[in-house]
């Protein structure tokens, strides 16, 4: 009898458990509501693109010119957790995002969703799209329909177990995705928001030089303090004011490595800088103006063994 009773007990137990599992990870997509009634402009959506780095990732490696803008995927992002592989984000009907409404892609980029509800892996860092704005993401993706549609077929992820289950992502979600969008600090000038929001959001600056938590997620109390490169080799660079940062760098200093590449001692970006300070480069004096303003306005943090030239 108490075996029997420590049976259903357990049973109770694990039906309770897998509900709530289910409930917790239950994808939350937003609804067309949201849609601005104006259709995209793709002349805007070309800076989203250029300062969201979208070609480093979706590109082929090494494309150049207009190869860049040919987005089969294709590069391999290894982390802690297994190597992901990006995916094709051409226009292509079978292997891209030909067949994505504007409303699938504005819900994968706020809400870390695929059109079938699936979870996202946070490798495609939605954890900083969230910030932009539903117009800006329309803008974005009416760019994206003008390019090239590209054939490669995707690479599936290399995980192990329990990192497969996407369905477990929906935890995690609860943790690090909020779904806010940038909201201007009314005490601090347009161009210091301006450029808040470029780095905070489609610049994704946060997903390399912030460290993480164990779970993976942003360590947002050393935002920009420098972190440890997720593949393991090497760090990636504190761009704070703060000591071990680039506190001595003016902000003509930083604009102009992210238009020429060249910091203030004449040395020249390296690594996988310099694909995001080619991507800076096409965007306008203002906005690298902005960014910079920024990036001299953040809290100071000292570095904590790494490097500080970007």
């Amino acid at each position: 009898m108490i075996v029997r009773r420590l049976a259903i007990g357990l049973a109770a137990i694990a039906i309770f458990g897998g509900g709530a599992f289910w409930y917790l990870t239950r994808p939350q997509p937003l609804s067309a509501a949201v849609l601005p009634d104006v259709p995209g402009d793709a002349a805007k959506g070309e800076t989203l693109f250029w300062a969201g780095g979208c070609a480093s990732c979706h590109a082929a490696p090494g494309a150049t010119g207009e190869d860049r803008l040919k987005l089969g995927g294709g590069v391999a992002i290894a982390s802690p957790f297994g190597t992901f592989h990006a995916p094709n984000l051409s226009p292509d009907k079978t292997n891209g995002i030909g067949n994505w409404s504007t409303l699938d892609f504005v819900n994968a980029m706020k809400q870390g969703l695929a059109p079938d509800g699936s979870h996202l892996y946070p490798a495609f860092p939605y954890t900083s799209y969230q910030r932009m704005t539903i117009a800006d993401l329309v803008d974005l993706k009416a760019f994206l329909d003008t390019l090239p549609a590209v054939t490669t077929a995707n690479k599936p992820h290399e995980l192990p177990f329990p990192f497969g289950i996407r369905r477990g992502i929906g935890l995690w979600k609860l943790l690090y995705l909020d779904g806010q969008t940038f909201e201007p600090v009314p005490s601090k000038s347009d161009e210091i928001n301006r450029g808040a929001y470029l780095v905070e959001g489609p610049g994704h600056c946060n997903e390399c030089h912030t460290p993480r938590t164990a779970l993976g997620g942003l360590d947002r109390s050393r935002a920009l303090g420098g972190a440890p490169d997720p593949s393991g080799k090497g760090t990636v660079p504190n761009i704070t004011p703060g000591e071990g940062g680039i506190g001595d760098w003016s902000a003509d200093d930083i604009a102009n490595f992210l238009k020429t590449g060249f910091t203030p001692d004449f040395d020249s970006v390296g690594g996988t800088m310099v694909e995001v300070q080619e991507n800076m480069a096409k965007l306008s004096d203002e906005d690298r103006q902005a960014i910079a303003a920024y990036l001299k306005d953040v809290p100071p943090l000292a570095s904590t063994g790494q490097s500080a030239a970007p």
